[in-house]
């Protein structure tokens, strides 16, 4: 049994980034895993101030949420990262965790396999290119990390609006296997 920790970054409830969270953490459970879903829109999540007191110490010297997330992930074996994708890009509110996730950097972390799902309203492949690769530049820091996979749902706008999207059945099958 694995544990898995989701992170799904949209400010919206309902929102389509978060239905492939739920799928893949349908897949996950299926599979046997502990599997947890954090949810940033109701968190209080502050910017990286840079001081990297946090390499010397393993936790942050800020005082918000991003605390609590950090230490989930540091004992999760498998990170997922979800978003929707503004300008071709991930959410600031995932870049900001990610920045926040710093003093996972060097420490004795478990993770070994990130996931990345994404969702827009555009639906050319290429559209979660940019976000995929920043989020892989940060998997790039754990040598013990790989990106596993990715889902991304294209064509999507409205909140549950395309309930039987293929990518969905994309993401659970993928929580199943991690």
């Amino acid at each position: 049994m694995k544990k898995v920790l989701i992170i799904s970054s949209s400010p919206r409830k309902n929102s389509n980034s978060e239905a492939l969270c739920k799928a893949f953490a349908e897949g996950a459970k299926e599979a046997g895993n502990e599997v947890e879903i954090v949810t940033l829109r109701d968190k209080t999540i502050n910017f990286c101030r840079g001081c990297f007191a946090c390499q010397k110490t393993q936790k942050c010297v800020i005082n918000d949420d991003a605390v609590e997330i950090c230490r989930k992930a540091l004992t999760a074996n498998v990170l997922v990262f979800a978003t929707p994708i503004y300008y071709y890009e991930m959410s600031g509110q995932l870049k900001t965790m990610l920045d926040r996730l710093n003093p996972l950097y060097p420490s004795d972390y478990a993770f070994t396999e990130v996931y990345f799902l994404s969702s827009a309203a555009e639906d050319e492949e290429s559209v979660p290119e940019r976000a995929v690769n920043g989020v892989g530049g940060w998997v790039e820091c754990f040598e013990k990390a790989h990106l596993a996979g990715t889902v991304f749902m294209g064509g999507v706008t409205a909140a549950g609006e395309k309930p039987d999207h293929p990518a969905l059945e994309q993401a659970r099958e993928m929580g199943r296997k991690c």
